[in-house]
């Protein structure tokens, strides 16, 4: 079967959510086919809310329909749910820590051709800082599933992020998302590669191309980046003595920086941070755009290369 975009498993998982009995809503800001919430309006018209293109006011709907006993999910693009719509997650959602589930889709770079306006890469940055708030990022089709289904069975506010293209697979079916978790995909001994999102595939593959070069590379999936597992990440980089962070966001805010700010404090080691550097996204194709911004296999590589010298 060929990979999905992890975007494609929102309007699949909440129909299925809804079959089961949940009482999962969804409130969109018009891009329903794109986001794919418009299979839960085909199959429960009852439950979709569409507010046109006002996210602000699909963040307040999605909250008061959560005071009133709902699981609401959010739809619409990563650059609009966080960057338009942020007062209303940070004063209506965090504060009064409702049962809001944020699941934007086309975040990162990989939206492609759409552009810099359209490309979300400061949303982990925005979404972990707000208190209560969990941030999720799934690696492929299936832990997106597994992630959007975790964040329906627990109750308070969520951002799970999903994206626009079609990526290799991490898991395999059956797989069960545990917040607050890292999985350890690969045990190695010279370097950690901790990623998360899109950029799992990649750090696999880089540990391949390290394995051909003599060096054991660890890889982490960082799939909750916040609550993050701080056992986990302090663990391997105990035995490996250093660390290559690989996310599709800016170096400045995200994953990269949450690893880096725990492990100061617990356990010290030399990192690189693979990520957009402080500059907006440009058009093009995703693989181009990956390669432009130096989120590739051979860039995670060569960062591990250079660390263990």
């Amino acid at each position: 079967m060929s990979p999905k975009a992890t975007r494609e498993a929102f309007g699949e998982t909440l129909v299925e959510l809804a079959t089961e009995g949940l009482d999962v809503v969804a409130v969109e800001a018009d891009l329903s086919k794109s986001t794919t919430t418009a299979k839960l309006a085909d199959a429960f018209p009852e439950r979709f809310f569409n507010v046109g293109i006002a996210e602000q006011n699909m963040i307040d709907v999605a909250a008061g329909l959560a005071v009133s006993g709902k699981i609401a999910f959010t739809g619409s693009f990563a650059v609009f749910a966080t960057g338009r719509a942020y007062d209303q997650v940070r004063n209506t959602v965090c504060y009064s820590s409702l049962d809001v589930k944020l699941a934007p889709t086309h975040s990162g770079i990989t939206v492609g051709p759409d552009g810099g306006s359209h490309q979300m890469i400061e949303d982990i940055a925005l979404m972990r800082v707000l208190p209560g708030m969990r941030v999720l990022v799934p690696a492929d089709f299936t832990a997106a599933k597994a992630a959007l289904r975790a964040a329906a069975s627990t109750p308070g506010p969520f951002y799970i992020r999903l994206g626009r293209t079609s990526f290799a697979d991490v898991y395999s079916e059956g797989f069960e998302f545990e917040i607050g978790r890292a999985y350890v995909l690969r045990e190695g001994a010279d370097v950690t590669l901790a990623a998360c999102g899109i950029m799992v595939a990649e750090a696999l593959k880089a540990a391949d191309t390290l394995a051909a070069a003599g060096v054991s590379a660890e890889v982490i999936d960082v799939a909750t980046v916040k609550p993050l597992d701080v056992d986990t990440l302090a663990a391997s980089v105990a035995k490996t003595g250093r660390i290559v962070t690989c996310e599709e966001h800016s170096v400045l805010g995200g994953m990269g920086s949450a690893v880096s700010e725990v492990l100061s404090e617990v356990c010290p080691v030399p990192t690189r941070r693979i990520g957009v550097a402080d500059v907006f996204g440009t058009s093009g194709e995703p693989a181009e755009l990956m390669e432009h911004f130096g989120l590739t296999a051979d860039h995670i590589a060569e960062a591990a290369a250079e660390l263990v010298g």
